[in-house]
């Protein structure tokens, strides 16, 4: 999953090597998941997301470190309480989207959670100020058409846990309308740095209870982990910086096709009919909802 929402300003519009580099990342990114998947279902969640931040605020903290300026300068906010706030949402939301991995498998939970960019059109406009047309209120209800398919709330067997990758997406939606909020004063580097160190600082005080001896096998997979994070996050940065976002972002739903192959190949999931229509319906909505803000880029 990706964890870090950045929208630095490209250099070149280079769209081949920026769709390349966006499945490049959306492949890692699904393996994230897999190996989140297999350690959180065999070791406690919290212990997992703690070890995984503690890499991750270490590659913040180099960045920091060769910015001009050094940590000083890229820490300086005037915005800390919510640079704080956003840090412990999305570990908050991680947490939430890997438990929900080990209930429901990745092809359900990634069907779900891909709905976040409407639900961060729907939530622009009491957050951010922004007017949302009809035609976007439309798009938006398509896309919650297809979860409540996915969900099957009227079906007698609704399993309660499939509502987890719903609040993860709602988490996630919250988090990117906060971080476009905070980039009107702050620079992309103070918001990742405080990403990484308010994370791991909130989730080493809850994680350290938790912690569970760990083979050393799973210690190999847990450092693949923190590598693919951090490697993800680097493809996703020059992605945005070769192409522009509107250009590439379409193909961040090669997320899900990959989860899913890895689901049914790896961990015998199964692609059930309403969970393949809900998802196409989110697709499809999630689509022309970013075909409708290029245009209005454009305009």
């Amino acid at each position: 999953m990706s964890s870090i929402a950045t929208d630095p300003k490209p250099q070149s519009n280079n769209v081949p090597a920026g769709i390349l580099l966006m499945i490049a990342a959306t492949i890692v990114f699904a393996l994230q998941d897999g190996m989140s998947r297999h350690l959180a279902g065999t070791y406690n969640t919290y212990m997992v997301v703690m070890v995984r931040y503690w890499f991750f605020a270490a590659f913040v903290l180099c960045l920091a470190l060769r910015a001009p300026g050094g940590i000083r300068a890229v820490a300086r906010t005037r915005q800390l309480g919510l640079q704080v706030f956003r840090g412990v949402l999305l570990v908050a939301e991680i947490c939430i989207a890997v438990y929900g991995f080990t209930l429901l498998g990745l092809v359900e939970s990634q069907a779900v959670f891909i709905c976040y960019p409407l639900l961060v059109a729907a939530l622009s406009g009491p957050v951010l100020g922004e007017t949302v047309g009809w035609r976007r209120w439309a798009a938006i209800g398509v896309g919650l058409i297809g979860v409540l398919i996915i969900l099957q709330p009227g079906g007698g067997v609704f399993n309660p846990a499939a509502v987890i990758p719903f609040v993860a997406a709602l988490m996630f939606a919250l988090y990117g309308l906060i971080t476009r909020y905070v980039a009107r004063q702050d620079s992309t580097a103070t918001s990742f740095f405080w990403t990484g160190t308010a994370g791991m600082v909130f989730m080493t005080s809850i994680g350290v209870w938790f912690w569970e001896p760990m083979s050393q096998q799973d210690w190999l997979w847990m450092a693949l982990l923190c590598v693919s994070g951090v490697a993800g996050h680097w493809l996703l940065i020059k992605c945005y910086e070769m192409a522009e976002a509107s250009a590439v972002q379409p193909f961040a739903y090669f997320h899900l096709i990959w989860a899913a192959i890895l689901g049914v190949s790896i961990f015998g999931e199964v692609i059930r009919l309403n969970v393949a229509t809900g998802a196409a319906l989110i697709m499809v909505a999630g689509l022309f909802t970013l075909w409708r803000e290029s245009r209005k880029a454009r305009a």
